[in-house]
């Protein structure tokens, strides 16, 4: 096994993401059934039971690499890093290496549309055809989505299905494209807009579209690219340096296939094609993660209000925005979010416990066995941080 280091306070397009573009799963509640065993105190999770845990998660599941981080009142607690950057190869990772959050960076784009409503550029709750129409003066859109708002798609429950729209020929078709990614989410949000809704609004469908939607909005009323806003709006504001889309580039971690394959970031097969970007294309160093994970717990870049209204799911439904909202869990105190994401070569779980102000992250650049080391890496953290 091949390591650096640890920190402490105590002494995606290729073939298969084609056949399988979306495998950006939640964590359902079997991992939270696990935290809420018998459960040490915080005070004995020490440097060393950590690291063994991040250990144990890299020998029993073989990613590439495995990392991982806790932060407790807007201070890291632990950080570990394991394994290499590329299989085979012989650079280990960094504590500081860039890694992809995939569909984790949804609950940013949420937090970019919470930074709009603050503005006064769009509202609460605002009825989809009257954003739009701000937006994108004379774009058409069917009546079937009059009773809709834009909360519903980052809800995923507006009746926007992938399986109509995110077809492996549509991610083909934009991956070769040679218009640039705004052009690409404008035309998806024209011609889905022009349509009935594909299903009922308030049926819970996990999807990208949702997403690649609530993006162009933010273009249409920002006056700027996704990836702009993203600068201006969350990276430059929260001190995000190292924040960036698609696979990263460098000296860094490489993506790796199923069969654990090395895919090199300056390969279109990398990653998913831009125009998703809006829902799962960034990346950034676990310390500016952290950043992001912190702001969402804390007043400060958005208000308090804001913050509510992203963390809280609708009644009787299990997804906020941008994020997975499973209950109340004992060993938060409160209210747990959790939320995967992955473009099939990269894995990234987050955890958030808003009451306790506590954050867990653990990310791996091998998605196929990086997903299985990420969720037992993440039990043990939620473990010893059980009570306290």
């Amino acid at each position: 096994m091949v390591k650096h280091g640890r920190m402490s306070k105590y002494p995606d397009v290729r073939a298969a993401a084609l056949q399988n573009p979306d495998r950006r799963l939640l964590l359902g509640a079997g991992l939270f059934a696990g935290a809420a065993t018998v459960l040490p105190r915080w005070a004995i999770a020490r440097e060393a039971d950590l690291d063994a845990a991040l250990d144990r998660a890299l020998t029993t599941h073989k990613p590439a690499a495995l990392s991982g981080a806790i932060w407790r009142d807007g201070s890291l607690v632990w950080k570990g890093a394991a394994g290499l950057r590329r299989a085979g190869g012989n650079e280990a990772v960094s504590l500081t290496d860039k890694w992809h959050l995939g569909s984790n960076s949804k609950a940013m784009t949420a937090a970019v549309w919470a930074r709009f409503v603050e503005q006064g550029k769009v509202a609460w709750n605002e009825p989809l055809p009257d954003v739009v129409s701000r937006a994108y003066p004379g774009l058409t859109v069917h009546g079937g989505w009059s009773d809709r708002t834009v909360e519903d798609l980052m809800r995923h429950r507006a009746g926007l299905y992938d399986q109509t729209h995110v077809t492996p020929q549509w991610i083909m078709t934009a991956a070769f494209s040679k218009d640039p990614p705004t052009v690409q989410r404008h035309a998806m949000l024209a011609s889905v807009l022009a349509a009935a809704p594909d299903g009922p609004l308030g049926t819970y469908s996990y999807g990208n579209a949702n997403y690649i939607l609530a993006g162009a909005l933010l273009e249409g009323l920002g006056g700027q690219t996704w990836e702009a806003l993203m600068q201006a709006e969350l990276f430059e504001p929260l001190g995000i340096g190292s924040g960036g889309f698609g696979a990263p580039k460098g000296d860094q971690p490489w993506g790796h296939t199923d069969a654990g394959t090395a895919v090199d970031p300056a390969t279109i097969q990398s990653d998913n094609p831009a125009v998703l970007g809006p829902a799962g294309t960034v990346h950034m160093n676990l310390d500016d993660y952290g950043r992001f994970l912190n702001a969402m717990m804390t007043p400060g870049w958005l208000s308090g209000g804001s913050l509510s209204y992203l963390l809280t799911p609708l009644a009787g439904e299990v997804y906020a925005l941008g994020w997975g909202a499973p209950g109340v869990k004992a060993w938060a105190q409160g209210p747990a979010f959790v939320h995967n994401g992955s473009n099939t070569m990269w894995f990234a779980t987050a955890v958030l416990a808003p009451t306790r102000k506590m954050a867990f992250v653990t990310v791996s650049n091998d998605a196929d066995k990086g997903g299985p080391a990420c969720s037992a890496l993440i039990r043990e953290m939620l473990n010893s941080a059980g009570a306290n």
